[in-house]
């Protein structure tokens, strides 16, 4: 299996770039470990703090506010996604780099890619907290704004950017909230695995034919 794409990228980071990004994906494990074992509402930055045996400022400055030391993907998603985009071979298109992506994270059994056996205990949290859906809907809301400035910047084509990338997060998520929903309902990831993939090509097709 290849590295995820995040790997390739930090083992290129400055060593001072490496450890911040060290600190808080260890902050987001602990706080993650707590959530899971205590809920979401129950749990304090504080707790987090302790249990991470760093300050609660410290927490902070990673983590702006309580809702992302758990849907801590959102920057991620962001780099990825805008990345395609942007670092795409001159004979590609935004849409043909993003399936590459899509497909890539299926590969990898990426949190980004909805198959995953450990992923319905994270979304019943997500679902039980109003606080944490709330901050999802805005974390789907900055994850296509980003898009629709990597697409303003560098695509010629005739579809409006933003347009588009409402089109196409629209359409990833659906993708990915059926597969989600069938891993809430009890089935195995590996069972979904080539359904799941199926369906984001037919995605990627369905996307292809509308922004033409």
């Amino acid at each position: 299996m290849t590295k995820e794409p995040e790997a390739r990228e930090a083992a290129a980071l400055p060593l001072r770039e490496r450890k911040k990004r060290a600190m808080r994906q260890r902050i987001s494990d602990v706080a993650t470990g707590l959530f899971l074992a205590d809920g979401f509402d129950d749990v304090t930055v504080a707790d987090v703090a302790r249990a991470a045996e760093v300050s609660v400022m410290t927490v902070f400055n990673y983590f702006p506010r309580k809702e992302d030391l758990f849907l801590d993907r959102t920057p991620q998603a962001i780099e990825l996604f805008t990345g395609a985009v942007r670092l795409r071979g001159p004979n590609e298109s935004p849409l043909g780099a993003l399936r590459h992506l899509a497909l890539e994270l299926i590969d990898q059994r990426h949190p980004l890619s909805a198959v995953d056996d450990d992923f319905p205990a994270f979304w019943r949290i997500v679902i039980a907290s109003p606080a944490l859906r709330a901050r999802a809907r805005e974390a789907v809301e900055e994850v296509e704004d980003a898009l629709a400035r990597a697409l303003a910047e560098t695509d010629s084509g005739s579809a409006d950017p933003a347009f588009a990338a409402a089109l196409i997060v629209a359409a990833y998520r659906s993708a990915y909230v059926t597969t989600a929903r069938r891993l809430l309902a009890g089935e195995a990831a590996e069972a979904l695995v080539d359904d799941h993939r199926t369906r984001v090509c037919a995605t990627f097709d369905a996307l292809e034919a509308a922004l033409r």
